[in-house]
Formats: C-alpha cells, sequence, structure tokens
C-alpha cells in the first residue's frame, strides 16, 4: 500500500516557516506555551510525546484552539498511531522509521511525516508514496549542506529538518528548495518557560512566523 496522504501532508507543512516543537509538564503549561505561540503567528504545533502529560495536552490543545494544526512528535510505536489521532492529533512525527511502524504509516488517519538522515532512508520511505519527510537529526546529520544534497536525487520529495536548529540556521533550511519548514524549539526555551516569560515567546513565534525564503 502507498501512503494516500502525501500531498495534505506537505500543505500542512507549508502553511508555515517554523513549527514549534513543545515539551509539555502538563496541561496548563502547554496551553501557555501553545497561547502564545499562535499569538505569534505559528499555527502549527508538535507536542513530544515524552511527557507524561503530552497525551492530554494534545487532546486540550486541539479542542481549544480550533484554528490551530495539533500535532503529535516522537512517534516510535505503530500502537500510538491511532490512540494520538483519536486524542485529536492533526498530524503525526516519528524520529525515524521500522518496517512494522511504516505498515502502520501508511495507514495513519491524519497526516505522517516520517523521519529519515540517509539517502537510503529517504528512497525506502519514498518508494512507499512519502514525499514529506522530516529530517533528523539536522545539525548531527550533517546540517543544510548536507540536506541540499538530497535535492538532485529526490527532486520530488520535500523536509522539515529538525534538530539542532535555532533562529540564526533556520535561515539557511528555509533558503533550500526541497525545505517546506524547520522545525525547532527555539521561542519555548527551557528559560523561557521557567521564567513564564510567555510575552518573550510571542515575539520569537512573531520573527520566526516572518522568516522568509530567498528562492
Amino acid at each position: 500500500m502507498l501512503y494516500p496522504r502525501s500531498e495534505a501532508t506537505v500543505a500542512m507543512l507549508r502553511q508555515a516557516p517554523v513549527v514549534p516543537v513543545l515539551t509539555v509538564k502538563d496541561v496548563e503549561d502547554a496551553v501557555a506555551q501553545a497561547r502564545a505561540l499562535i499569538a505569534g503567528g505559528l499555527t502549527v504545533l508538535e507536542i513530544t510525546l515524552r511527557t507524561p502529560a503530552a497525551m492530554a495536552a494534545v487532546s486540550a490543545l486541539a479542542k481549544t484552539f480550533p484554528e490551530a494544526v495539533i500535532g503529535a512528535g516522537t512517534i516510535i510505536e505503530a500502537e500510538q498511531i491511532q490512540a494520538v489521532s483519536d486524542a485529536g492529533a492533526g498530524f503525526l512525527v516519528s524520529p525515524g522509521m521500522t518496517p512494522r511502524l511504516l505498515e502502520a504509516a501508511v495507514r495513519s488517519p491524519v497526516p505522517f511525516l516520517p523521519g529519515a538522515a540517509t539517502a537510503s532512508e529517504a528512497l525506502a520511505l519514498r518508494e512507499r508514496g512519502f514525499h514529506a519527510l522530516k529530517f533528523f537529526p539536522a545539525e548531527p546529520a550533517g546540517g543544510a549542506k548536507y540536506l541540499a544534497s538530497f535535492a538532485g536525487p529526490f527532486p520530488d520529495l520535500v523536509f522539515c529538518p529538525t534538530g539542532g536548529i535555532d533562529a540564526q540556521k533556520a535561515g539557511n533550511y528555509l533558503a533550500l528548495a526541497n525545505v517546506a519548514c524547520v522545525g525547532g524549539s527555539w521561542m519555548v526555551a527551557p528559560g523561557l518557560l521557567a521564567a513564564r516569560d510567555f510575552g518573550k515567546v510571542e515575539q520569537l513565534a512573531r520573527e520566526a512566523s516572518a522568516l522568509g525564503r530567498r528562492h
């Protein structure tokens, strides 16, 4: 079976230049982060499933902010796909792919962004119909220069690089023709959240939403 939601996934990635990646401690924290980010113009958000509160946060944000697209990241088990989709996630993201997870991903009820870090991984996903991929971990794997080299052999693939990207590095990726957006967490840095400086979060989100592409 080929993945049937390729066009929808690409369209979702092109809604904003930056997808904030949120790690949340509870629902209240998630709502506060999301409110500031959305006010700053970033309306596609990814909640990592790395904390006990993540699933409840996905559900709460999907209901609280219908104008946004709330996704779930760190999908590493096939069983998570239906559970998180049922919770209200509008898209799913994995850091990589296994044969078992891939079989479930092609049947995902919402857009699925699988992770790839090598040409072989990208090629395998392309063969199953995925044309939008997460490039992870972006900076350790080779950065913007490395990802640019994928454009030649894979002109029909677009990427959302994530991992080690900050406000300065984001522009290097967004200048690439095969990049739809970048994922990052610099606008919700732990220090800002600890200080509950959501005004600064909104400011950084506004700056991120204004990042342009030079192509």
